[in-house]
């Protein structure tokens, strides 16, 4: 898949990764008595190795990452919902 061309928007992408069955269930067991779940705790361990090991320019992608997110979730209830009726 080619990169999107800069300046362009981008939104979150599905990253598929390839992942023996036993440790995704044993993951996602130990996620929920984390109190958590499989994506937060991934991004929490990419969030935390960017700024542990990153250059400037990581962490300044991390920062960008982090306001596109937080704006997308500050909006007043997001995309509208699709209406099946609507098209009948």
């Amino acid at each position: 898949m080619a990169e999107q061309a800069a300046g362009t928007k981008r939104h979150t992408t599905p990253r598929p990764i390839r992942v023996p069955d036993p440790l995704w269930q044993a993951y996602g067991r130990v996620c929920e008595r984390l109190g958590t779940d499989r994506t937060n705790d991934v991004l929490d361990h990419m969030k935390a190795r960017i700024q542990e090991h990153g250059t400037a320019e990581d962490r300044a992608d991390l920062e960008k990452a982090e306001k596109e997110v937080a704006e997308r979730r500050a909006r007043k209830g997001g995309r509208p919902r699709q209406d099946p009726a609507a098209d009948s």
